[in-house]
């Protein structure tokens, strides 16, 4: 299937080389992370749970728009993988950030196959606690407001806080002045000591590097599972 003119420019667009991106972070190897391009130009993060299946964020795969993985090729040339299905999490709704609302802000995509080394993550149902530390990842922007400038995959520790008191959907982040996501790390792992994905970021406060949530992946365990084995798939869970 031919690809579409946004898509195509966009992964064209991508940088090649070193980039900045999560704001604060260290450049990584992406592990099990990947690229989700949305064909009206929308840019975000996923990470593999099951060959050929990939986490991220509800709101990036909301409306009729194409969708494509992207994954660096052998050669450093851009690859796009074709979504085959999304399933959104029922509990997201589109209007919970300005109605105040919570919204479980996941959704899941199966895909043709991937790189092998782009490999499964280890999913979590760990609760974390204010103070705690978490690596908080993914391809987002180096500049707010430049597309241009995502592409890279980086990490920045970032403590928990509890603005809103304690919650079994979300976790809220924070770290010093401009260290965070930023626009384009929606859907991006945010993961424990032992490397293990434990919640997806889903939202950041106004600027980048400022307050982030992310959703839970623990309470949201059944409805993950049963998706994929809708799909013949099985995600890895840590104890």
């Amino acid at each position: 299937m031919p690809l579409p003119r946004v898509l195509l420019g966009l992964a064209l667009a991508l940088p090649a080389g070193p980039a900045a991106a999560i704001l604060g972070g260290v450049e990584g190897a992406p592990g099990g992370a990947v690229m989700v391009l949305a064909s009206n130009g929308g840019v975000c993060t996923g990470v593999v749970v099951a060959p050929g299946a990939v986490l991220t964020a509800g709101h990036c795969v909301i409306g009729p728009h194409v969708l494509r993985l992207h994954v660096p090729g052998g050669d450093g040339a851009p690859v796009l993988i074709e979504v085959t299905a999304r399933a959104v999490n029922p509990g997201y709704d589109a209007g919970a950030v300005a109605g105040r609302r919570r919204s479980i802000d996941l959704a899941l995509l199966r895909s043709a196959p991937l790189p092998e080394r782009f490999a499964p993550v280890s999913l979590s149902a760990a609760d974390p606690a204010p103070g705690e530390t978490l690596a908080v990842s993914g391809y987002g922007a180096a500049r707010p407001g430049d597309p241009r400038s995502t592409g890279t995959f980086r990490s920045v520790p970032l403590p928990v806080v509890a603005p809103h008191g304690p919650s079994r959907i979300l976790v809220w982040l924070r770290g010093a002045r401009g260290a965070g996501p930023c626009q384009g790390d929606s859907g991006g792992p945010v993961s424990g000591p032992d490397g293990s994905v434990l919640a997806l970021t889903a939202w950041i406060d106004g600027s980048c590097g400022a307050l982030a949530q992310a959703v839970r992946l623990g309470p949201q365990r059944g409805w993950i599972d049963r998706t994929l084995q809708g799909w013949g798939l099985t995600a890895r869970w840590t104890p």
